[in-house]
């Protein structure tokens, strides 16, 4: 049985969307990538200063952990308003909480512990395989260029064209002509969306938890793990303990 994933990435389709105001939504959500822009920078600085906590202490303290949660929230509804899954027509608040009522949420379960061994090489060596993947994803070499530097939103990288932006501009035409979203097209888009935001939880090191190589369509994706599949002793995310035999 699927213990889940302590990255919870969800959106849900906000129907019906307007045939015409993806085309200025690049226009609208100017004032948020000025705001991202200058997040994302300090989201750099933060994770910079989590990784010697983490090699220190073996923890991730607690007001660095929830302001970049708060930037990878905000980011992933701007990326969902816009042109990384025109998913609703609902403008992003200007927000890092947690926002319930948006049809876009990301949660990530805050692990007691982290390896002190793994903040070495999983941002970067153990994470290669993934990286290869999102930046087919979420646009190519672009997305090694200024994505995983943390200098710029992910999502922007869609515009240079990544199978993520290929499809919602697919959706973008069925939006303008048929007036609807197609559910299969929405449902692969953000389970992209969804691995792409994994590996960047994985390589800022937010979790332990090596990401699923698998594309966990729909809405709501990978079931949230239970508290107790945060392992105390390494932080580490993990399969709970049978149950046993009696």
């Amino acid at each position: 049985m699927d213990q889940g994933y302590p990255v919870q990435v969800r959106a849900h389709l906000d129907e019906p969307l307007s045939r015409w105001l993806w085309l200025v939504k690049w226009l609208l959500a100017i004032p948020h990538y000025i705001v991202l822009f200058f997040l994302w920078v300090a989201f750099a600085v933060v994770t910079v200063i989590a990784f010697f906590a983490i090699l220190l202490t073996g923890r991730y303290p607690r007001p660095l952990f929830s302001f970049n949660l708060g930037v990878l929230r905000w980011s992933w509804r701007v990326g969902y308003y816009t042109y990384s899954a025109l998913g609703t027509d609902r403008y992003p608040p200007f927000s890092l909480g947690q926002e319930p009522d948006y049809p876009a949420t990301l949660d990530i379960a805050y692990p007691g512990r982290l390896s002190r061994g793994l903040v070495l090489v999983k941002w970067w060596l153990l994470a290669i395989p993934q990286y290869a993947i999102v930046t087919v994803f979420a646009g190519g070499a672009a997305y090694t260029a200024t994505g995983a530097s943390g200098h710029n939103t992910w999502q922007a990288d869609a515009f240079y064209g990544g199978l993520i932006g290929l499809l919602v501009f697919f959706a973008a035409i069925a939006l303008l002509f048929a007036g609807r979203y197609p559910r299969g097209l929405h449902d692969f888009v953000v389970g992209m969306n969804r691995w792409v935001l994994r590996v960047i939880a994985y390589a800022a090191l937010m979790t332990d938890a090596y990401p699923p190589f698998r594309l966990d369509q729909g809405e709501t994706g990978l079931p949230a793990p239970a508290p107790d599949d945060l392992a105390p002793a390494s932080g580490a995310w993990a399969p709970a303990p049978a149950a046993p035999v009696t």
